[in-house]
């Protein structure tokens, strides 16, 4: 399922990010004939170059929102993994407009520039904060969903536009481990918003397989969901002081946690499709495919795919899996 990016010329914006640069990686193992990193953190592409030496990668600095940055940059590209945005909720929800210029004008301006210069593909990264969103962050980014999808329908060029959406990612910058770890790593304490807070995870490799499936399969205007395990944080924070307290000389018991509520924009329990969505989504052995919901495109036959049975009962049974899957889980990160 990889060769599809065998001699591409690829562009990763955001490719400074952990998930940029797990799609870098991934382009380098699969023969990419060349690859654009495209972000506007300086210091995070210097620090990149020291580690990705290959002389088929150009590093650019630029933002998004320059639509003619963004148009020079994506001449002669072949497929653009768009994973540049503002991710963070509570900065979201504090700098609405800010989230509003990146994820939402930021987005149109590659989806103008790929029809433009027609690019083969692009694969959006979203998230699955975009279902039923009460937050700026999950707005802007069901938003950025909706400009792939209507580009899909009405676009008159060869570009496929497809999503894709991710629950939290293991150990990506930003995400919740790192911080948890350095409160661990202080000898505490820990904070956690509610004991009942739940969220859907996957690690670095699952979302580039999802990428890469996609990226194969993508016909215009789908979006891919992963199915992930559902956890609750409390146990995940309870693992983590099990695996990490040693390391810094505490004991587990040391680490204390404390409950500081749930902060604006946040639920406790996300989703990963809406209940529009459930009827009309297809399902695979390892993840969700919602092909595009306007009719003119919404009849592409996909291989290995069947319409799920009660699909609300899914979710609403779903347990969260236990600490010793949660273990497993984190042997990918840790060991």
């Amino acid at each position: 399922m990889s060769t599809i990016l065998k001699n591409k010329n690829i562009l990763v914006t955001g490719g400074s990010g952990s998930i940029g640069q797990a799609i870098v990686t991934k382009a380098l193992e699969d023969g990419a004939k060349s690859i654009k990193v495209f972000s506007n953190d300086e210091n995070g592409l210097y620090e990149m170059e020291q580690t990705f030496t290959d002389k088929k990668i150009e590093f650019i600095i630029g933002d998004i929102r320059n639509s003619e940055t963004v148009n020079s940059t994506v001449k002669n590209t072949d497929i653009i993994f768009h994973t540049a945005a503002l991710k963070h909720v509570d900065r979201c929800e504090l700098n609405p407009f800010e989230a509003f210029t990146v994820n939402i004008i930021g987005t149109n301006n590659i989806v103008k520039a790929a029809v433009n210069e027609n690019v083969k593909k692009v694969i959006s990264i979203s998230t699955d904060k975009a279902v039923n969103p009460i937050g700026v962050m999950g707005a802007t980014k069901l938003l950025g969903e909706k400009i792939l999808s209507a580009e899909a329908f009405h676009n008159k060029s060869n570009t496929v536009f497809a999503s894709v959406r991710f629950g939290n990612v293991f150990h990506t910058r930003g995400s919740i481990l790192p911080r948890i770890e350095n409160q661990i790593k202080k000898g505490g304490p820990i904070t956690l918003t509610d004991q009942r807070m739940k969220r859907f995870f996957m690690t670095k490799n699952d979302a580039v397989k999802l990428i890469v499936n996609a990226t194969n399969l993508a016909m215009g205007g789908e979006i891919f969901i992963l199915k992930m395990p559902l956890l609750y944080l409390k146990d995940l924070f309870e693992v983590m002081k099990e695996i990490l307290a040693p390391k810094y000389g505490f004991k587990p018991t040391q680490i204390k946690t404390t409950h500081i509520g749930i902060r604006p924009g946040e639920k406790l329990t996300e989703y990963l499709l809406t209940d529009f969505e459930m009827e009309h989504v297809l399902e695979t052995k390892d993840f969700f495919i919602l092909p595009s919901l306007f009719e003119s495109i919404s009849k592409s036959k996909y291989p290995g795919t069947k319409k799920p049975n009660n699909l609300h009962n899914y979710f609403e049974k779903m347990k969260p899996i236990d600490i010793k899957e949660i273990k497993k889980m984190l042997k990918t990160v840790y060991d």
